[in-house]
This record gives structure tokens, C-alpha cells and sequence, in this order.
């Protein structure tokens, strides 16, 4: 006889989940604690740096080795009287959250292992004989690294064609729903929490290059755009660079500084965009001008 198609799934769901587990193990048990011994020893890195690399992968693994596997397991074995997985994985969403911090992680971590790898060369070999193992399938440390990253996805994936396949009398359907539901708040949430430290990482470096001037760094800013302009001078007929930055509620106009220690700009006028105009200008002399008027002040720009 041909399995239901849900049931299909739930397998591939147990089958991957038990591949994961696996991989998270070598991550964890392999990678992590065989590194943290020899930084312990003084041979390789810091400890700290191979914490660092590692984030939260320890509470991951222990999460789905000891919880969600295991509960898999349980409800694919009793299937044919019991043919639900809805339950389990509505458990399992809420500790998704986790994820937010490995993910958000994920980039830093890849950098030090390429750091450390220049700056140490134990720390490079031992890192290579574990990729040389069986275990490893020759992929590199980073891609398994990877898996973390795919995971929560896949679970939605998974789930969205499980609840698809699902008959309208299934047992399962309620349960089935509201766990597609919560997973793809989960997704969202670990999205959002990464869109918003990008954005405040690179709101916080613009700020570095403009010298932290006080009135200016506000971390509900954000960075439009940003590029270097000509500014027209009336009196006699020259162009001198310039930089803008416009933010949601700013433009500031930057002179480039010479001297490249510190700020890279110097914040020469701010002029606040409520009740700024912007007009293009037909100048033969210099194409792509525009004027910028504000209530601090008016001013000539060309463009490249």
C-alpha cells in the first residue's frame, strides 16, 4: 500500500532532523570541545575566541538531541495510531528563538575562524585534521556551520507542504496550523532581529566616520544614502568635493577631512529634511545640478 503523503513528510522531517542532530553533535562535541581543549592547554586561541565561534551551538545541540529528536521519534513510532506531529512541533517553536542569536553570530564567527587561521597556525591544523575526518564528508568547518542558519526554513518548508498534504478530516489539522503559524513567526522574528542589528551596526559606523558629533548619533536614524557631490560656488564659477549623508530626517553636508585619522568627514551643515525642496537645475555650464533648500540653508550641487 502507498503511504499517505503526510506521513511522507513527517518522515522526511524525522530523517533530516536526524541528519541535523548529527551534525550539530560534530559541531558541539567535535569541533567545539576538541578546539576548546587546546585553547585551554595554551596551544592554539584564546578561549574566549572559541566561544565566541561557537555562540550558542552547545544549547542548539542539546536541544534537539535530548527534546526534539527524540519526541520525533516518538510520534513517527505510534504513527498509525497516533498520526500527529502538530503537537511536538508547536512545542519545539518557541525555543526557535534561540536561533536569533546564532544566526545573528553567524558572520563574526566566519571571520575569526579566518583570522585565527592566519594568526595561528595550530589552531589552523587542528581545525584541518578534524575536516579531514570521515565525519566531516569533506565540507569545511563553515559549511557546516551553515546548517543552523537553513534549519529554521526548512522546518517552514517542510511544515507548509505537511499541512498541504494534510486530509480536512485529519486529527492533526488544528495542531498542524497553529504550528505552521508559530514557525513562521519564529522565521520572521530571527529576520527582523538580523535586519535590525545590521541596521544599527552600519548606522554606527556612519556615525564613526562623522566623529560621533553629539546632536547627530541617534540610533532610530537611518541611512538613506550617502555619496560624494560637487558644490557650486556662485562667486567664481569653481566646484569643490563634498560628501552628503541623508538620513530619514537629515541631510548632512561633510567636508572630506585630508588628515585619515578619526572621523573621515567633518559635518559643515545640517539642514533637517522637514520643509527641505529639492530642485533640478537646467545649468548649462555644470549638468546634473540640483538645489537643495532648507530652513538652515539653500545650496548649488552637481552630481557625477
Amino acid at each position: 500500500i502507498q503511504e499517505p503523503e503526510e506521513k511522507k513528510i513527517a518522515l522526511e522531517l524525522l530523517e533530516t532532523e536526524q541528519a541535523y542532530v548529527n551534525r550539530l553533535h560534530l559541531l558541539d562535541q567535535v569541533f567545539y570541545t576538541e578546539l576548546m581543549k587546546e585553547a585551554k592547554n595554551g596551544k592554539t586561541v584564546p578561549e574566549e575566541v572559541v566561544k565566541m565561534i561557537f555562540s550558542n551551538t552547545s544549547s542548539i545541540y542539546q536541544f534537539h538531541a535530548k527534546f526534539f529528536l527524540p519526541e520525533l521519534q516518538k510520534r513517527m513510532e505510534d504513527w498509525s495510531c497516533n498520526p500527529r506531529i502538530g503537537d511536538v512541533i508547536q512545542k519545539l517553536a518557541p525555543f526557535l528563538k534561540m536561533y536569533g542569536e546564532y544566526v545573528k553570530n553567524f558572520d563574526k564567527a566566519v571571520e575569526l575562524i579566518t583570522v585565527w587561521s592566519e594568526k595561528s597556525p595550530p589552531f589552523q591544523e587542528l581545525i584541518a585534521d578534524i575536516q579531514k575526518r570521515k565525519v566531516c564528508a569533506n565540507l569545511t568547518l563553515q559549511h557546516h556551520m551553515l546548517e543552523p542558519v537553513q534549519r529554521i526554513p526548512r522546518y517552514e518548508l517542510l511544515l507548509k507542504d505537511y499541512v498541504r498534504k494534510l486530509p480536512p478530516k485529519s486529527p492533526d489539522r488544528d495542531d498542524a496550523e497553529k504550528a505552521l503559524e508559530m514557525i513562521f513567526m519564529v522565521a520572521k522574528h530571527s529576520n527582523a532581529a538580523i535586519a535590525e542589528m545590521e541596521r544599527l551596526q552600519n548606522l554606527w559606523a556612519v556615525y564613526q566616520r562623522l566623529g560621533l558629533e553629539d546632536d547627530i548619533v541617534d540610533p532610530s536614524n537611518e541611512l538613506i544614502k550617502e555619496g560624494p557631490v560637487q558644490k557650486i560656488s556662485a562667486r567664481n564659477n569653481s566646484t569643490s568635493e563634498k560628501y552628503l549623508f541623508l538620513f530619514n530626517n537629515m541631510l548632512l553636508y561633510c567636508v572630506p577631512r585630508v588628515i585619515q585619522v578619526g572621523a573621515e568627514f567633518q559635518v559643515h551643515l545640517r539642514i533637517d529634511v522637514d520643509g527641505m525642496k529639492v530642485r533640478e537645475l537646467n545649468d548649462t555650464q555644470f549638468p546634473h545640478t540640483f538645489l537643495v533648500s532648507g530652513k538652515q540653508r539653500t545650496l548649488e550641487l552637481q552630481a557625477r
